[in-house]
């Protein structure tokens, strides 16, 4: 018998109704894909700590870890302590330095397992920050903490680097000194300022055309130190002139939340590998669709991956910085966690409207894997905020 509850909408009224999706199905052993896929993971805050929950948080490491081994059973590498797992809006530096080093610890203990770790600036408040070479340093601190744990790095977007450069010139000194000094191959990350709006004319230029040239030089100018380059700017168009212009042995990694699917079956001319915050939240579909494109079944990857499309747009509306409160409350209603609560009360960042919206987007994608306990945990939430 099919679950039927009443939610919201934005008129204020109520209306019932039921759930029609289909679980998804977990596989039997990770599976392989075509396309390199890292899933951008969150963090599990621990309710029970006494920590001010907007300041200092504080994290559930066993939950948190085992989110990792959900998505390493279902194929995916892991991108460990970037935006989605709230860095510089929830949890600081101390924080995701740990959480570096006990995911990367934890990798080990699967065949196969793949990491890469977010290094920033996040621990130099960006007001403070005097100088280019503060950023340097900045960097070097958080790469120190990935290379010596044996991590792979993705160099984040510096919201101090933003504020104190004054033309491309300025990125290219900043990444070319780090970029020189890296061990391994690094992967890059182009994220817009919908994501951050501190991050508004990143690549010291407002127009893409011009930062786009800008992002090839660096690259250009340091063979062999750029293993890929994820670009997060919500339009197709843009990543694909990217894609087209990489050198060989570069790839391009989506992180086009609205685009996703089209970007990874790609055209023609090329496709991009994937790293998304998405993922996260559809693991398993996600999986599925991968596997299905690895075997050459373009249809069944797209009648799996299509109907996510919608429920990711939703959870990444504009302010899209406040997405991570979708993801986690997806972890919630798949029973990932046993709460609904976030690293600096970021689950207040939307409403219960948006919340009832994502329920329904999900359940017609067949994202919600338990859908009994959905139904029962929504019910929680609606009571919790007044909704009869």
């Amino acid at each position: 018998m099919r679950q039927t509850l009443s939610l919201p909408g934005h008129d204020r009224s109520l209306s019932p109704y039921a759930l029609t999706g289909t679980p998804p199905t977990l596989p039997a052993n990770p599976p392989r894909f075509n396309r390199q896929a890292y899933a951008a993971a969150h963090v599990v805050s621990d309710p029970f700590a006494e920590r001010t929950p907007w300041g200092h948080a504080a994290i559930d490491w066993d939950a948190t870890l085992a989110f990792r081994h959900h998505l390493w059973s279902l194929g995916f590498s892991v991108a460990e302590a970037m935006d989605t797992a709230q860095r510089g809006m929830g949890v600081n530096w101390e924080q995701a330095a740990e959480l570096i080093r006990r995911s990367v610890a934890e990798s080990r203990s699967v065949s196969g397992a793949g990491i890469a770790c977010g290094a920033g600036t996040d621990h130099l408040d960006p007001v403070s920050a005097r100088s280019l070479d503060d950023v340097i340093a900045a960097y070097e601190t958080q790469f120190e903490v990935i290379e010596s744990c044996g991590g792979r790095t993705i160099v984040m977007a510096s919201r101090a680097l933003a504020r104190l450069a004054r033309s491309a010139d300025d990125y290219r000194h900043v990444y070319g000194r780090i970029l020189s000094q890296a061990r391994e191959p690094v992967i890059l990350h182009w994220l817009g300022d919908m994501f951050d709006p501190q991050l508004a004319g990143y690549w010291g230029a407002d127009r893409f055309e011009d930062t786009l040239e800008t992002v090839l030089s660096i690259i250009n100018a340091h063979p062999g130190k750029v293993a890929g380059i994820k670009i997060s700017l919500l339009e197709a168009g843009k990543e694909i002139a990217l894609r087209d212009r990489l050198p060989e042995g570069v790839v391009c990694f989506t992180g086009d939340d609205f685009n996703y699917a089209e970007m990874i079956e790609g055209d023609v001319r090329g496709h991009s590998h994937a790293l998304l915050g998405i993922f996260d939240a559809i693991a398993p579909n996600a999986s599925s669709a991968l596997a299905a494109l690895a075997r050459g079944d373009v249809d069944d990857f797209r009648a799996i991956l299509a109907p996510t499309v919608p429920l990711s747009r939703k959870i990444f509306e504009a302010p899209t910085q406040y997405y991570k409160a979708g993801i986690v409350f997806l972890a919630w209603l798949n029973g990932h966690q046993d709460h609904f609560t976030m690293p600096g009360g970021m689950q207040s960042a939307r409403g219960i409207v948006h919340y009832a919206e994502i329920f329904r987007l999900a359940d017609r994608a067949g994202a919600l894997a338990r859908p009994d306990l959905a139904v029962e945990r929504m019910r929680v939430l609606l009571a919790t905020a007044g909704v009869a």
